[in-house]
Parts: structure tokens; sequence; C-alpha cells
């Protein structure tokens, strides 16, 4: 669980190798751009806001006292045809031409109810910041759906901050949630979302730079001398760390002290040799196009937008698997349209509205069946398994675990120590 350490509470100094590893992260990385080409803003180190065990500490227990369980909140849906959605920048279909969003207009057309969209969500963090005095307090935040990363997710659940999703209003959701997504061990059967997009961490190479070889494993971009100092890895710790765990034939749901140890070892030693050129938030894709970094860990989606403009940009997904993680949709509670937000979910499993969504954001689409209708848009996105995940790509992600507030200032204290932050 992460710690509390920004805000109205204390905030660690310029020496805090933590705090320096999240300020790289906010600064340099996925939160300084744009959401098409980022995701997890500090999420995956996440320490600058919020964390249960401090706000236990702090005197701020889970909303409720009851295991998690939300407060019942009154509908407002039959009366007031609305929902407020909270949403990361862009991270809709947008026409370019009237900056109108098409798949929501699609869905007010169709129930009649209005969105108010808002694109308020910048890193994690920050929202969590945003939002979690109202939660504790049981008040309403003035969003019907919002759109965080699957450690937050589980952490407003865990505190009984979202509600229970009504499965009678979720009909296409149900049926066409792919498999991959079905049942994360921070929200057993989705009883509280269901997620927006997914996000990979593969290994993308610039045949240019390579000579024409192809590097599809970690052992490779550690290892390989005609790789040196040409090498990237993530300022994300559970991507970096992550990857490498795997290289090791460590499980990154089931590792112990010792295996994240041996993790950050080998990369240290990469580090000592010069191997690794440096550790980058989404900045890697200048270095990447103009061959400054040969090869590198990425996230998928930027790999499909930059390979549709250079086409010596390649991925890989090593043997031993990739890191996989998700964006989810969640009903806070006292949401006053949780009706209204529930059928919105379920439009975007439609595979029409799935395949708008999908098209324009480049990230995993979590709906089956959604192939047939993203290839009446581009035929060669709906051919990419950075998008369509078969089963045999499906097969090799692994989630990150969960982390205890010790492990989390442990593991972040090594990873900033390992990158320099």
């Amino acid at each position: 669980m992460e710690q509390f350490q920004h805000g109205r509470f204390s905030v660690p100094g310029p020496g805090d190798p933590v705090a320096n590893a999240v300020r790289r992260s906010i600064s340099s990385g996925r939160g300084a751009l744009t959401r098409r080409s980022l995701l997890r803003a500090a999420g995956g180190g996440a320490l600058a806001v919020g964390g249960v065990g401090a706000l236990s500490a702090c005197g701020i227990p889970a909303a409720g006292g009851k295991g998690g369980e939300a407060a019942v909140a009154d509908d407002f849906s039959a009366k007031e045809k609305q929902v407020v959605f909270s949403n990361w920048t862009e991270y809709m279909d947008v026409d370019e031409k009237t900056k109108r969003y098409p798949s929501l207009d699609g869905f007010t057309r169709r129930t009649g109810v209005s969105v108010k969209y808002t694109a308020d969500i910048n890193d994690n963090n920050e929202f969590f910041g945003k939002i979690q005095q109202q939660l504790h307090n049981g008040q309403d935040i003035g969003r019907d759906l919002i759109c965080v990363t699957d450690w937050l997710a589980a952490r407003l659940i865990r505190l009984g901050w979202v509600q229970k999703l009504d499965p009678a209003h979720l009909p296409h959701a149900f049926a066409n949630l792919s498999a991959q997504f079905r049942d994360p061990v921070w929200d057993p059967g989705r009883a509280h979302s269901y997620p927006w997009t997914g996000i990979s961490t593969v290994i993308a190479y610039n045949e240019k730079a390579t000579g024409g070889r192809k590097v599809d494993s970690v052992t490779q971009l550690l290892d390989d001398p005609a790789l040196k100092g040409k090498v990237g890895f993530l300022s994300e710790m559970r991507d970096s760390v992550g990857m490498t765990l795997l290289d090791l034939g460590k499980d990154p749901a089931k590792f112990t002290d010792d295996d994240y140890d041996a993790a950050i070892a080998r990369l240290q030693k990469a580090v000592d040799r010069k191997q690794i050129r440096r550790f980058t938030g989404n900045d890697y894709t200048a270095d990447l196009e103009s061959g400054n970094l040969a090869a590198c860990v990425a996230w998928a989606g930027d790999v499909v937008q930059l390979a549709a403009d250079n086409p010596a940009i390649k991925f890989a997904v090593p043997k031993a698997g990739y890191i996989f993680s998700s964006d989810n949709l969640l009903v806070p509670a006292r949401a006053r349209h949780k009706t209204n937000a529930e059928k919105l979910i379920d439009y975007y499993y439609e595979p029409g509205p799935a395949a708008q969504l999908a098209a324009y954001i480049n990230y995993v689409c979590p709906v089956d069946g959604v192939r047939e209708e993203l290839a009446k848009i581009d035929e060669e996105l709906a051919k990419s398994p950075l998008i369509l995940p078969d089963r045999a790509m499906a097969e090799l992600s692994h989630p990150f675990r969960p982390l205890s507030e010790a492990e989390e200032k442990s593991y972040e204290e090594k990873f900033a120590k390992l990158i320099g932050a």
C-alpha cells in the first residue's frame, strides 16, 4: 500500500529517493505528455499521493468500516437523464473538425442520456488527492464514472469507495469481456469494475539501428554487446523490474523480496557496464525513432503509433512473457446516476463503439468480437496483436502483484537508486 506523502500531508524533501523517482515519472514520463501516448503517470511507482496504510495512520480509516463495502446511494438516473464521466486526456475518439466525441454522441442519440465528459485525470495520484477526502466523508464527488489504473482501482474498492455494479445493466459487458480481463485478483469477477483499455509492456526496436536483427528478449537487451549503449528501460518500476523478473523465470504476480533483489542486481550490472543508455518515461519514443536507442522496453500503444509512421519500428513479445495492466471504469460511492453510468459502460462493450474507441487510442481493446468492426475503420489496426491480442499473446501476459506499504517503500527506494533518481 502506497504512502501518503503529498497534498496537505508531509512532503518529502528533495533528497528523498522515492519522491525523486515519482517526480521523474511525472515530469519526464507519461504524466508530462498526452494520454494517447501515455497511460500510467506515476502509477507504476506511485508514492506521491495516497495510501491505505498511511491514510489509517493519519486517522482516515476506510469509509463505513465494513470491509470495503460502499454505502448505497440514491439513484436519480430515471429522473435525470445524464451521466458525468471523468477520464484521461486524449482517451476518447474525437472528430478533429467538430471537436465532438462521435461515440458519446451515439450513446446520447440511442439512450437520451447526455454525457458530461471531462478529461480531468492527469495522473492517478493527483486524481486520488482530489477525491479522497470527499469519498472518505461519504460525499458525492460530482462524478458518476471514473477511469483509473488497476492499482488505484484496487485501492478504491478496498476502501469501499466505489459501488458494486448491477449485472442486469451490463449484458454486453458480461458477454463480450475478453478472457484476459475477466478475473483480476483485486476485483474478482469484475464486481465493481470493467476495463476501458489494457496496457501491454513489450520490447520495441529500430530495425535500422539493429542492422536488421530482431530483438525479442530482455536477455538480449541486457547482454548483447551489439546493443551496448543503445538500450532503454522504463522509469516505471513495475514495468522494468517486472520484465526482468520474467526473464529470470520469476512470476511478477508471486515474487519474493529475494527475487526482486535479483532483478535489481541484474539491471544494475547492465547499468554498470553501460549496456543501458538510460531509464526513460515516454520520451524514449524520439530516441527509438532516431536510432539513439536501438531497442527498449516500451508501451504497446506507443509502438502502434510509431510503427504507423516509421516501418523500421518493430515490436516483440518475449517468450518469457510481458507485463500487463489495465485502466478501469468504476462508479464512485454516492454517484447520482449509477444506472446511467452502467448503461454507458455497457455501450462501450458493443463491437461498434468499442471499435471506434480502439481505432483512435490504439491500446488493447478488452472487447471480444470487435475485429470485424475495427477492420471497417482500419484493416491494419484490426490485425495488430497490440490492440487485439490473440490467445497466444494473451496467455503470455502477467500482472505485477499488489504491494504492501513496506514493500512499496523498500522496492521504490532500491529502484530509485538504480536509475539515479
